[in-house]
Order: structure tokens, then C-alpha cells, then sequence
């Protein structure tokens, strides 16, 4: 007489049957009237035994609701907390930490199941820890922690993350060697990664862009150039433009440090300067007029 086809019962919205029926006026005799035995409904509403689809349809019929409403949600953990991490990993990208921390902080861990997305969560939080300058060796327990889990394909791109993150870290800490050696294993992978979702767009960017960065600061301007150009081609194939801001400013910075032809340094300026305000970038335009006014004001002969 009862079936469990929908797996674990327990996950029926029974109270939603419940709040219905007592908003209804109805008493258990009353609605179960003509459909099926007092018993019936008792045992469904205090035991969780389901009865037959058939029944269960005209109950809710009886009470104005869908049978959709009972159904068990599945993964609403996840897609929440799925929501939570793209909203917070789009605020990494236009560079709105506290906003993407505090989403981050949002989540339990213990709510979280699936590898991936335990992976994808200490991304965020090693990034946006560096760029809120957290202690250097609590960034590195963070992007540990996804290096030392089991190696695998949806691993990869976090892993590639990772080895980014600790490159970054020794940059800042004026090891370049080291910083070196952890982008240079990044570079051996990134450019074969096959990109699947639009997140991996967002990660490959700003993995090419980190690195392109770290070039930049070591002085290897044509490798910074390549890469920034590369930034620049990944967004016009995917339509995107979060990064193109960014990488169009560090190559106005590049010619700068190269001494192009002020013209050169100007169009790039300007060029950023378009795609920072598509973008809505204020802290980039403001950087970008402090660069325009020292690009002029060195362009400037002396007077006598």
C-alpha cells in the first residue's frame, strides 16, 4: 500500500502538507474523506509513510497545492552554495575582496560534499587572504592543503590555481627565484588545459595574468607582453571583458618600463582606460590617470 519511490522520505516536505492542511481548516478525517483511510494520512504526516502517488495527488488536489511542493530539493545545499561561490569568485575577479570574503565566509564547510567544490573554496580563500595580506604561512596552509588532495581532472585548474597563488606569494616576498620556479610550472600546463565552463575562463585568465604580471616584475618584458596579449585574445574569444582592463594596463605599464614612443604608451593608457570604464574599474581608472599625467609630464621638454 505504501511506496518509497522517492528514496529517502525523509527529505518530503511533509510539513508543507501539514501547514496546508491545517490552513485549510481540514482535520485528517476531513481530508482524507473519500480518498483514503484516516490511517493513511496519520501515517504519512507523523510516520512518513508515503502512500501511493495516486492518493498522494488527490490530497493534494483536496488542498490547492502542487505535488511539486512535496518533492524532495535536490542538491539545495550545493546550488546555494554554487551561487555563493560564483557571485564571490566574480568579485575576486573585479578585485571587491571584502565582498567575496564575507560571501565566502558565508559557507560551512561542513556543508560542503563534493571534492571540487572544497577545492574551489580554498582558491578563492588563498586568493583573496593574499590580497588582503594575511600572514604569508597561513596562505600557504590554504593552497597546501589543495596540492596535497588526490590528483585529478577537475583538480587540475585548482591545482595550476594554487601553484599560482604560491608564486605570487614569493614575488611579494622578493624571492623571485623561487616565485620563478612555481610560474614556470603553471606555464608548462596552462596552454594545453582544455577550458569546459566559463569559471575556467576566469581561472585560466587569471592565472596567464598573474603570471604575465610576475614577468612584468622580473623584468621579462617580452614573456609579459606574450602573455598579457594572450589575457587579451582569451577575452575577445569568450566575449569577456573583466580582464581586458587589466591586462591592458600592465602593458601601458610594460611599454612605460620599456621606453616606447610616447604615443605608443598613450594608446595603450587609453585603451585601458575604455575597457576600465566598460567595466565600471574605478580603482583602475585612477591608476590609469596617474600613469597618463607622468607619461605627459615626462614628455614635456625642459624650458630654459
Amino acid at each position: 500500500m505504501f511506496q518509497h519511490f522517492y528514496g529517502d522520505e525523509e527529505k518530503m516536505n511533509i510539513e508543507c502538507f501539514i501547514a496546508a492542511r491545517k490552513a485549510m481548516g481540514f482535520s485528517q478525517s476531513e481530508l482524507a474523506e473519500g480518498i483514503c483511510t484516516q490511517a493513511t494520512l496519520s501515517r504519512f504526516e507523523n510516520n512518513g509513510q508515503i502512500p501511493t502517488l495516486k492518493i498522494l495527488l488527490k490530497l493534494c488536489k483536496r488542498l490547492n497545492i502542487s505535488l511539486g511542493e512535496l518533492f524532495p530539493k535536490v542538491a539545495v545545499k550545493d546550488s546555494e552554495i554554487t551561487e555563493k561561490m560564483n557571485q564571490a569568485e566574480f568579485f575576486l575577479i573585479t578585485s571587491e575582496y571584502q565582498q567575496a570574503t564575507a560571501l565566502l565566509n558565508s559557507i560551512l564547510l561542513s556543508e560542503i560534499e563534493e571534492a571540487d567544490v572544497l577545492l574551489r573554496h580554498l582558491y578563492l580563500k588563498g586568493f583573496l587572504m593574499f590580497y588582503q595580506n594575511a600572514a604569508v604561512m597561513e596562505i600557504m596552509f590554504v593552497f597546501d592543503q589543495i596540492l596535497l588532495e588526490e590528483e585529478t581532472k577537475q583538480s587540475t585548474i585548482f591545482r595550476l590555481l594554487a601553484y599560482t597563488g604560491i608564486g605570487m606569494i614569493y614575488s611579494r616576498e622578493k624571492d623571485d627565484e623561487k616565485a620563478e620556479f612555481y610560474f614556470n610550472k603553471v606555464l608548462e600546463q596552462i596552454y594545453s588545459y582544455s577550458i569546459e565552463q566559463m569559471e575556467d575562463t576566469w581561472r585560466v585568465l587569471h592565472i596567464v595574468f598573474q603570471c604575465g604580471v610576475f614577468y612584468a616584475h622580473i623584468r621579462e618584458i617580452e614573456i609579459s607582453n606574450a602573455l598579457l596579449n594572450y589575457a587579451i585574445n582569451i577575452c575577445a574569444d569568450n566575449h569577456i571583458t573583466y580582464y581586458l582592463a587589466r591586462a591592458a594596463i600592465q602593458l601601458a605599464k610594460n611599454a612605460m618600463v620599456t621606453q616606447e614612443d610616447t604615443d605608443q604608451i598613450l594608446e595603450l593608457i587609453y585603451d585601458a582606460r575604455a575597457y576600465s570604464k566598460i567595466n565600471r574599474n574605478v580603482i583602475g581608472l585612477k591608476e590609469l590617470a596617474i600613469m597618463e599625467a607622468e607619461v605627459k609630464n615626462s614628455s614635456v621638454p625642459p624650458t630654459n
